[in-house]
C-alpha cells in the first residue's frame, strides 16, 4: 500500500483542528505566527505586501523533516496546542488556503479556511483578488 505524501497526511490529520478556530482565538494567534514564520522559512515571501503561496516541494519536504523529527522524539498529539501541533495546523492552513493538493489549484484560485472557495472581491473594497485573508472566521 502506498504511503500519504506528508501534505496529504498533515492534511487529513490536522484538519480538524481548524474549527477550533471558531472558540480558541490564541490558537488562532498562535498558528498565524506559524504560518509567517513558516512562510518566511520556504520562501513563500516576496516583495509584494500580500505574501504568494508557498512552493509545494518545499513546504512537504519541510512538513516530512517535521513529521520525522516527532516520530524520533516518541512525539503524540496532545489534546491542547503545543509547538507542534501548532505548527502542523499552519502547514495544514496553508495546504488549505492555497488548494496545494489539488493539481488544478492555480486555475481555480485559493480556498479559505473552512474549505469554500474564496468568492472574488467587491471592485470597489480595494483588495486584489490574491489578498490575503487572516485566519479569524468572522
Amino acid at each position: 500500500m502506498p504511503s500519504l505524501s506528508p501534505l496529504t497526511t498533515v492534511a487529513t490529520t490536522f484538519a480538524p483542528r481548524l474549527a477550533e478556530f471558531a472558540f480558541e482565538p490564541g490558537f488562532v494567534a498562535a498558528v498565524d505566527q506559524h504560518v509567517a514564520a513558516l512562510r518566511e522559512r520556504i520562501g513563500a515571501v516576496g516583495p509584494e505586501l500580500v505574501p504568494g503561496p508557498p512552493d509545494e516541494e518545499a513546504l512537504s519536504d519541510y512538513a516530512l523533516g517535521f513529521l520525522d523529527a516527532l516520530a524520533e522524539t516518541g512525539w503524540d498529539e496532545p489534546p491542547g496546542h503545543d509547538f507542534a501541533v501548532c505548527r502542523l495546523t499552519a502547514i495544514c492552513w496553508l495546504i488549505r488556503r492555497y488548494d496545494l493538493l489539488d493539481a488544478r489549484a492555480e486555475a481555480r484560485g485559493p480556498i479559505d479556511a473552512h474549505g469554500a472557495r474564496e468568492r472574488d472581491p467587491d471592485p470597489d473594497s480595494g483588495l486584489g483578488p490574491d489578498q490575503d485573508r487572516d485566519l479569524d472566521m468572522d
